[in-house]
């Protein structure tokens, strides 16, 4: 996937019959998702038009130009959405940063010793995680992406810093 793409949303199952489909934005402001239309796949190849989103419960339900009926609408099940980042806002405050830009930097312990870096960032439905591939190899680890356990993040030095609780990455 090129770096000039974010992800914003993924689609989910049909809703009704009339070629509405869920839809999980990954956006601040959920329904934000729509000002970033037309959105795409990672290649490129598809294009989808969001004619209207509404929210319920946790997602949204859209509309999306050209699917008509139940059919069409489950055939979306999956696919994630993208966005040229330059079509996103600059960030507006110093905190501010897209997930996106998370991948890729360098983990330090909060006294300074260099852990690994992030190679993902996930959300399995109970709030954001950072997935660390720890420098010294092994198998990644998860840690939750709050102020408690990640307090510093610096984007422009592309560098954060995480607090575990004592033994978390003890083998």
């Amino acid at each position: 996937m090129p770096d000039t793409l974010v992800l914003l949303g993924r689609f989910g199952r049909a809703h009704g019959v009339k070629g509405e489909v869920r839809l999980q934005p990954f956006t601040a402001d959920p329904v934000a998702i729509a000002r970033y239309s037309p959105l795409s796949t990672a290649d490129g190849l598809r294009q989808f038009k969001l004619t209207s989103v509404r929210p319920a419960k946790d997602m949204l339900i859209a509309r999306v130009a050209g699917v008509e009926g139940r059919e069409a609408a489950e055939a979306l099940n999956g696919l994630e959405l993208f966005a040229p980042r330059e079509r996103l806002p600059p960030p507006t405050e110093d905190d501010e940063f897209l997930m996106a830009d998370l991948i890729g930097c360098a983990v330090v312990l909060a006294d300074g010793t260099v852990f690994g870096s992030i190679v993902d960032v996930p959300n399995y439905g109970a709030g954001d995680l950072i997935d660390i591939r720890p420098g010294k190899g092994g198998a990644s680890v998860l840690l939750p992406f709050t102020k408690a356990f990640v307090p510093v993040v610096d984007i422009a030095a592309r560098r954060v810093v995480i607090d575990p609780p004592a033994g978390l990455f003890d083998e």
